[in-house]
């Protein structure tokens, strides 16, 4: 009798000691788990594939100057575009010498010299352009971002001239040593001596002379679930609290980070200000910092190109345009609006950590949708148009874009003109 009472009391304390190690390792006094077991942590929900930063970062579009005044566009996927970008990408650029962008006469060189002339509209860091182009930069060029790149040949030359511009506007950066000759600059310009022919007044923007066909889209599309930003989102996506604003917005919470979702415009937005700075940054960091964040966060559903890196207070703004179309007709930004906010992913970051994070919460099904070729009015239509609309503020660029309309579980993208003003504001033109 006394053995099975010695038994009993043993496994009690031995079942005792278990209780009180389950304790000690997984709990913390006052809070919740500390240590989360296999099966209670979610795993994230591959919404979209990851992304490579050199995916990311291309022209938004390439300017063809024939010489004699005459000129011409490639648009991102199509095929001169292709061709032209992956020939440049293999050449090498070095000695790079600043001069005053006064120093050239840009108004002779666009009407008289054949040249290539690569748009990135918002600028680019040239840390990031390293990582698509073979350059060989200075520590002072390096810390730069360009807008453009420029690259021509003049009659009498014998060495083609390569020119990159500062986002500052006052400053240019031209290689004295660029792995292209004459007459491989002659080579891709005649690439446009067929295609659509456009004329400029002043550089500031093209107007093409005869009607540019683009593809419009009709796409089944799908909402990601607020479960599935969740479990991206937060690591123990059980632990979160709901939060229901008067506006209709939905809040979910750990008490440290926090998702925002929009069910009306289809839209999420996440915050987390107590990420720990990772020190030094800058907009080269910064962007790589970003472009990880959405691959663990989400992914990218569809082609994304970084659109602008930009200062704001002491935060960096980062953000990614997604494109649609393909080859041959071309891929065009699809246009952000503030009643459908699609196609814009954007970050904040504070001292290299991302402290903010939005996307749309919607995304198409692009091989199950229905396509047809339409046409954008060019010539003296368009031209008609811009004069009616530019009499007090100068138009900064024109460019194609996608309109989307959401009708039922359908994604309409219909190709319109983006028009950009001087001032910052901007209008559509079909």
């Amino acid at each position: 009798m006394k053995e099975r009472i010695k038994s009993w009391i043993l496994a009690l304390l031995v079942l005792g000691s278990l209780v009180e190690s389950y304790y000690l390792i997984y709990r913390l006094p006052g809070s919740d788990s500390a240590v989360f077991s296999e099966n209670l942590y979610v795993k994230t929900d591959n919404m979209g594939p990851e992304g490579k930063v050199e995916n990311l970062l291309f022209p938004d579009k390439m300017i063809i100057h024939l010489g004699n005044n005459k000129h011409t566009l490639f648009y991102p996927s199509s095929t001169f575009y292709n061709l032209i970008l992956t020939r440049l990408k293999g050449r090498s650029f070095e000695s790079f010498q600043r001069r005053s962008v006064q120093s050239f006469n840009w108004d002779k060189i666009r009407s008289e010299n054949p040249g290539i002339e690569l748009s990135f509209r918002s600028g680019i860091p040239v840390a990031l352009l390293q990582r698509v182009m073979q350059l060989s930069p200075d520590s002072l060029f390096a810390g730069e971002s360009v807008d453009r790149i420029w690259i021509y040949s003049g009659k009498n030359d014998s060495k083609a001239h390569a020119v990159f511009f500062s986002t500052r506007g006052d400053i240019v950066y031209e290689a004295a040593k660029a792995d292209l000759t004459v007459q491989d600059v002659q080579q891709h310009v005649d690439f446009g001596k067929s295609w659509t022919p456009y004329t400029t007044s002043n550089g500031s923007y093209y107007v093409p002379e005869s009607n540019l066909s683009l593809m419009a889209a009709e796409l089944p599309s799908k909402l990601y679930t607020v479960e599935q930003m969740q479990s991206s989102l937060f690591f123990d996506s059980g632990s979160t609290r709901y939060i229901r604003e008067k506006d209709g917005s939905e809040i979910y919470t750990d008490s440290k980070r926090s998702l925002q979702v929009d069910q009306e415009h289809n839209w999420m937005s996440y915050s987390d200000p107590t990420a720990l700075p990772a020190g030094e940054s800058t907009n080269a960091k910064d962007v790589l910092e970003a472009v990880d964040f959405v691959n663990q966060h989400g992914g990218w559903n569809g082609t994304y190109k970084l659109e602008a890196a930009e200062e704001s207070d002491q935060d960096r703004l980062v953000s990614f345009q997604q494109y649609y179309g393909s080859y041959p007709y071309g891929a065009y930004p699809v246009l952000d609006q503030p009643k459908l906010h699609y196609g814009l992913i954007g970050l904040r970051l504070q001292q290299g950590t991302v402290t903010a994070y939005e996307r749309s919460l919607m995304y198409s099904e692009d091989d199950k949708g229905s396509k047809k070729i339409v046409e954008l009015p060019g010539g003296d239509t368009l031209r008609r148009q811009l004069a009616g609309i530019s009499q007090s503020v100068a138009i900064r660029d024109l460019y194609p874009v996608y309109l989307p309309v959401v009708k039922g579980d359908k994604l309409e993208l219909t190709p319109v003109w983006r028009v950009d003003f001087s001032d910052g504001s901007s209008l559509t033109l079909k």
